[in-house]
């Protein structure tokens, strides 16, 4: 696992990254790049970037395929605080994507267990997710995985915390009665399975779930831990988000930027 700690916009920083992944991979008909794509605050930029990407034509969507992270259980797609509706208003109603290429959870199913047992099929269909792209949630959530959320886990119907339906509210007039308590989830195990993983955390509100995440050995506590099992996670904070950072991890990083207080980045391998 490793640690960039960036000056950038951490969704700047993911937009250029995954550029620079699918140029390097050249996706074609016969070999698609499969990505996980998230929602949410952190990674509006990511998708503002991915637009002028678009419009600048110096990327293409046209062999990519997406599978959204999670989406509310109990509100229509079209509903504005859906995620389905927020992918639309940020994303796809602007790149050339086929659409048959975008996949999201429905929430709406008449049998969620079933919708998220064809969910896992279709990303086994197309031959897994090369990259997922998520955020850290302020209690160490990652996609709607809350703490006591097994590792092993598949997609499946979460029922959300009191804590994350406060943070939420904020998208549903500040009301947490309007905030759906339960959403679809990709689960950790499929996360895991990802052959690489990018996770974005920015601001004082993430640094616990950081320092948690790189710190502790995975513990069920903080789901963001459970990228040290995977052999190419990276975690990327900005400056705000590391501030709780102690002892070694610490004095590597003041050293790195000691060393190039110039550099946009500065990337820690974290050994367990």
């Amino acid at each position: 696992m490793r640690l960039v700690v960036t000056k950038l916009n951490v969704g700047i920083w993911a937009a250029s990254y995954l550029k620079g992944t699918l140029q390097a991979f050249a996706p074609s008909l016969q070999r698609p790049f499969v990505l996980g794509l998230p929602t949410g605050d952190t990674v509006r930029d990511m998708y503002a970037m991915l637009r002028t990407f678009a419009q600048a034509r110096t990327l293409s969507f046209q062999h990519l395929i997406t599978f959204n992270l999670d989406e509310y259980v109990g509100i229509p797609a079209d509903h504005p605080q859906s995620y389905h509706s927020y992918m639309y208003r940020h994303l796809f109603d602007y790149v050339p994507i086929p659409p048959e290429h975008i996949f999201m959870p429905n929430g709406q199913a008449a049998d969620l267990p079933a919708e998220c047992a064809h969910y896992e099929r279709e990303i086994a269909r197309v031959g897994g997710i090369n990259l997922v792209i998520g955020g850290v949630g302020h209690n160490g959530h990652i996609a709607f995985n809350e703490p006591g959320t097994p590792f092993h886990s598949r997609t499946h119907v979460v029922d959300l915390t009191p804590d994350t339906l406060e943070v939420n509210a904020r998208f549903f007039g500040g009301d947490t009665q309007r905030v759906p308590c339960r959403a679809i989830t990709l689960g950790i195990g499929t996360i895991l399975d990802a052959k690489e993983l990018v996770f974005l955390a920015s601001g004082v509100k993430k640094a616990a779930a950081v320092v948690h995440g790189l710190t502790q050995k995975p513990t069920l506590d903080w789901p963001v831990s459970a990228l040290q099992l995977h052999p190419r996670a990276t975690l990327v904070a900005d400056l705000d988000a590391c501030i709780l950072l102690s002892g070694e991890l610490k004095n590597r990083l003041d050293e790195a930027r000691a060393c190039n207080p110039q550099a946009d980045e500065w990337i820690l391998e974290i050994k367990k």
